[in-house]
């Protein structure tokens, strides 16, 4: 309704998966049979699949948020199923013309894992509206806002709650910090299927005051979430593409720690090594 019809949703997230696919391939047939596209954009190979026969003759971009199959295989989904998403994502990438990535560490995940000659790959970086994040606050009235302490150091990680995004060994981290720096106070934003886990962590450290998971965060509070943190941190341990909360926490003034996975150091490149965790 938002965009006057000019985007149409094929089928509701409650229907089964095959209904949801064949449902897909409908609506590409018909969208090309009433006005045919000079090209093809595709972000998720599970959709783009069923209608690769529809689209033949179509020059098509894709674009890669990461490999599927190794991310659920990190998460801990059956051989089986990986196999099956590889063979969808070798089907959909080997017909692209062209592959957009983050990163260019994720371009060589393209050549490397999936066979795709570089010259079809090309880098476009993630990006923000600076102004979005930059509010007229300062960290103490974001603070303030939040409803967050004045006088404690406070550390933010913006993650999903899944296996790769390394938020089991953050809270490890604190544990070790905790004597040192008994007022550190680490909140978690966001939501997922770790979160009775990652509670149960914090539960048996002993660290129910000094990490929060805050759960999903809406965008209107993320901004001054971010500025009211002293540093934020991506702890993340397979597969990040490129990491937009490093933008985010930059563009809210808040400095950023990131482990050396994918294209996390990409993204900090240029400002110091020292932001770059072992």
């Amino acid at each position: 309704a938002d965009t006057g019809g000019a985007i149409n949703g094929f089928g509701s997230a409650g229907q089964s998966l095959p209904l949801r696919l064949m449902a897909a391939r409908r609506a590409l047939r018909q969208e090309i049979g009433t006005s045919r596209p000079d090209v093809i954009s595709s972000h998720f190979a599970l959709y783009t699949f069923p209608g690769l026969d529809v689209t033949r003759g179509i020059p098509q971009v894709s674009h890669f948020q990461g490999p599927w199959a190794d991310e659920s295989h990190v998460e801990g989904a059956d051989s089986l199923g990986q196999r099956a998403k590889r063979y969808l994502e070798q089907s959909v990438y080997a017909r692209s013309s062209r592959l957009i990535v983050l990163s260019e560490a994720f371009g060589k995940i393209l050549t490397s894992r999936y066979r795709i000659s570089p010259e079809r790959v090309r880098v476009v970086p993630g990006c923000v509206d600076v102004e979005q994040f930059n509010l007229p606050v300062t960290p103490a009235e974001a603070r303030l806002k939040l409803q967050l302490p004045q006088d404690r150091p406070i550390v933010l990680a913006v993650r999903r709650l899944v296996r790769r995004m390394g938020l089991e060994d953050l809270i490890d981290a604190v544990k070790l910090l905790k004597p040192s720096h008994p007022d550190v106070l680490l909140l978690i934003a966001g939501k997922g299927r770790l979160a009775d886990e990652l509670q149960s962590r914090i539960d048996e450290a002993g660290l129910q005051d000094n990490v929060k998971l805050l759960g999903f965060v809406p965008d209107q509070h993320l901004a001054a979430l971010y500025r009211a943190a002293n540093i934020s941190v991506v702890p993340t341990v397979a597969l990040e593409g490129f990491g937009l909360i490093t933008v985010e926490s930059l563009a809210s003034g808040t400095p950023v720690l990131v482990t050396p996975v994918g294209g996390l150091p990409e993204a900090v490149a240029g400002l110091s090594p020292d932001l770059v965790l072992p």
